[in-house]
């Protein structure tokens, strides 16, 4: 598949230097690589396969193992996305963004969210790997959205109606990131990846997310933006048409109601 420079520099330069590993087991990418979107802005979504015997050493070294690849500006570790295996790095010369997520073979057959590809392995343990256990992207849970969505609004509210106006509006971003966009994306028929490539994967639909973005740090402005969130999760979720769903109509009832009461409360 053809990479964009200076991805395929550095993918050159790293794949030389870990077959000189004796410890691994093989290299794999995914990301953007696996989906043909890559460009001169896109990171690196590597998988670094590691004998078992020699895991907790290499994992032990990662950040010096990090620095033989390459002119390593700084690295940290993915405890915040519940991930410690992974490394997240930023190197120069070129200036990239590189994740390298470290695995023993048996977490690689089972441990995936896709099907990556194979850029370097020994005795073909990789593709035999994704072969014999094939990932799908993981299916959105719309019962889990809407367990969650009028609680989620009803928070908002309180937000509001105490003036911590920041929070409020850091939490309709999670809601568009997490709620709106994935489902937008799986009546689309796309994978919901969040709000990532929004504008070129929906672009009919920019004018309706744009209104769940307060325009200003203001009460009624931010209301209107939780209210426009709303309408649009409706909209996405009579439009997916799942029979099986349990709506909370009674949480949903209570969650607006409170809402208008904070916003009938704003003074101005």
């Amino acid at each position: 598949m053809p990479v964009s420079e200076p991805q395929r520099g550095f993918l050159e330069q790293i794949i030389a230097q870990l077959k000189k590993d004796d410890r691994l087991l093989g290299l794999a990418i995914g990301g953007s690589y696996l989906s043909g979107e890559m460009d001169e802005y896109s990171d690196l979504d590597l998988i670094i396969v590691v004998a078992d015997v020699y895991y907790q050493q290499v994992l032990h070294e990662r950040k010096l193992f990090a620095h033989r690849l390459g002119s390593l500006l700084a690295a940290f570790t993915g405890e915040h996305v519940e991930e410690p295996r992974l490394l997240i790095c930023l190197y120069e010369n070129p200036l990239l963004h590189v994740d390298f997520k470290f695995l023993v073979l048996e977490d690689f057959k089972i441990d995936r969210i896709e099907n990556p590809i194979v850029l370097w392995e020994q005795d073909n343990l990789l593709t035999l790997a994704i072969k014999d256990n094939p990932r799908n992207y993981p299916p959105l849970d719309l019962q889990w959205i809407e367990d969650r969505f009028w609680v989620w609004v009803h928070y908002v509210a309180t937000k509001l109606g105490r003036g911590e106006l920041f929070e409020a509006i850091d939490f309709l971003s999670y809601i568009r990131g997490q709620v709106l966009a994935p489902l937008a994306k799986i009546q689309a028929g796309k994978r919901p990846r969040g709000v990532r490539n929004l504008e070129t994967e929906l672009p009919h639909l920019l004018a309706d997310f744009r209104q769940t973005i307060p325009m200003k740090h203001d009460s009624l402005e931010i209301a209107k933006a939780l209210q426009h969130s709303i309408y649009l999760y409706r909209q996405f979720r009579e439009a997916l048409d799942k029979p099986y769903l349990v709506v909370h109509s009674s949480a949903e009832k209570a969650s607006m109601q409170y809402l208008q009461t904070v916003i009938d409360g704003f003074k101005y």
